[in-house]
């Protein structure tokens, strides 16, 4: 039989699981600002080869800038 008077919650239940789901989106934040801080510096995540005397090289498998292109016909 299922009873008939109202279902109570305490106010001390209703503060633990407030703090719980505050909790649990700051963990998600700090999961997210993790997840975005290598998009927001691109030349830290390592896509570009930089030479001692400072010229810089494409990445591995990046074709270089003259294969890109057609050559030049002569008009």
């Amino acid at each position: 039989m299922a009873s008939g008077g109202k279902k109570r919650t305490t106010m001390a239940k209703l503060m633990r699981e407030s703090r719980l789901r505050e909790r649990r989106l700051d963990k998600q934040a700090k999961k997210d600002a993790r997840r975005q801080a290598p998009a927001d510096h691109p030349d830290a995540a390592g896509d570009m080869l930089h030479d001692p005397d400072g010229a810089s090289s494409p990445a591995v498998g990046e074709p270089e800038l003259e294969t890109l292109g057609q050559p030049l016909a002569d008009a």
